[in-house]
């Protein structure tokens, strides 16, 4: 049984999956920005849970300003792209202060982390009613790696469109030996 509606199936999907990009590269970066996004909105209970415990100084604004220029990232990157237009450079540059705020921000609250769990005083101790600060600390290192990713990622935008524009994405079209029978004829 063959399916009329979607006649070249996985092929076919990979085809004008393989169009879109070529039309929008952006979207490859965008992509890992997501990632990142979600790593963090996730896991924000952990973040939470860590800030309460801790208390250090700064913690719960690192928290927010992380979790914030999160989401303005994503506005900034929007705007950078423009549909056939060429790229918004202030938005870029915003785009790229934003992000590296967001890798500040995670380093401090990790360092933060790390000195509530080996200072001479009082340290906190890692078991299973503080399992969340150990999360929290390994996803900082994850959502690190994937903001990063998605900076450079952006920075190859670039790059990416002209590798793409490269990839033959035409369709064949057989003519099954009928085209000479074919007769123009004016009216």
């Amino acid at each position: 049984m063959s399916n009329t509606k979607n006649p070249g199936g996985f092929h076919e999907f990979i085809r004008k999956s393989i169009v879109s990009l070529k039309r929008s590269p952006q979207t490859i970066p965008m992509v890992f920005l997501a990632i990142a996004f979600l790593i963090y909105s996730l896991n924000l209970t952990h973040i939470s849970d860590s800030t309460a415990k801790i208390q250090g100084q700064g913690m719960g604004f690192s928290g927010f300003v992380t979790m914030l220029f999160s989401l303005l990232s994503f506005v900034c990157f929007l705007n950078s792209f423009p549909r056939r237009k060429k790229p918004n450079i202030l938005m870029l540059v915003l785009f790229f202060l934003m992000l590296g705020c967001i890798i500040y921000c995670d380093i401090y609250y990790g360092q933060c982390i790390t000195r509530a769990i080996t200072r001479e005083d009082h340290p906190i101790p890692l078991d299973s009613s503080t399992a969340y600060i150990s999360s929290a600390s390994a996803m900082l290192k994850v959502h690190i790696v994937f903001v990063a990713i998605s900076g450079v990622l952006t920075l190859l935008v670039p790059v990416f469109g002209k590798l793409l524009r490269k990839i033959n994405t035409s369709l064949v079209i057989e003519d099954a030996g009928q085209m000479e029978a074919i007769e123009l004829t004016e009216s």
